[in-house]
């Protein structure tokens, strides 16, 4: 098996090392996040989302430097709201040109093909092609000083998804609701459930 050290990293050329970093993590879900400012509407596509707990129900997601001009972030601080849309694998092509570095102004919804949705006066657009949708208000934003990221930690304030996507225990089916994951920066997947095993209590641990 080969070593890679951090000195190895640090001497890779720049487009080597960013498609190696963002890819050692694994599969990652495919989200957008929806926003909307007083420049239009905005979609993002997220790689980083992660689950905080359950109750309260919390979500976060790391936000790139600001030291350029970030219209999710712009939009999510000036109304604290912003939504997060399952990307399915019929519009992952559509889902990945968001990250397209457009015009001010410009709005991605519109770019890409993909349909802003307004749902119980909830500010924020949800992306109405999306099987699961899910409505955020801002709780904090912490910031990450060792490389300028900032963790945008959320509280789910409403969710929209398919009766037949949610298992009789509350668990959402991702196979049923044709969820794509990412790897790195530009690959995407349909990943495929391949066992299910009980809560793991010491004294049931087989016997391997």
């Amino acid at each position: 098996m080969k070593r890679i050290t951090n000195k190895d990293i640090k001497e890779m050329s720049h487009v080597y090392r960013l498609n190696l970093i963002n890819s050692i993590n694994g599969y990652k879900a495919a989200n957008l996040i929806g926003t909307k400012g007083v420049n239009g509407e905005n979609l993002a596509i997220i790689s980083s989302v992660i689950h905080l707990g359950s109750n309260p129900p919390l979500l976060g997601f790391i936000m790139r430097p600001t030291t350029v001009g970030r219209d999710t972030y712009r939009n999510i601080i000036e109304n604290g709201s912003y939504t997060i849309n399952h990307v399915h694998t019929k519009i992952v092509e559509k889902a990945h040109y968001t990250s397209a570095n457009l015009e001010f102004g410009v709005s991605e919804f519109e770019k890409c093909k993909l349909t802003p949705q307004y749902k119980n006066d909830f500010i924020a657009p949800y992306v109405e092609e999306s099987n699961i949708q899910v409505g955020m208000s801002l709780v904090e934003e912490i910031p990450i000083p060792s490389n300028g990221t900032i963790l945008m930690v959320g509280k789910i304030e409403e969710i929209h998804i398919h009766d037949s996507i949610i298992a009789e225990n509350g668990q959402i089916d991702l196979n049923a609701a044709d969820t794509a994951a990412i790897s790195g920066l530009n690959r995407y997947h349909k990943v495929e459930q391949v066992a299910q095993f009980p809560y793991a209590r010491p004294e049931e641990i087989p016997n391997f």
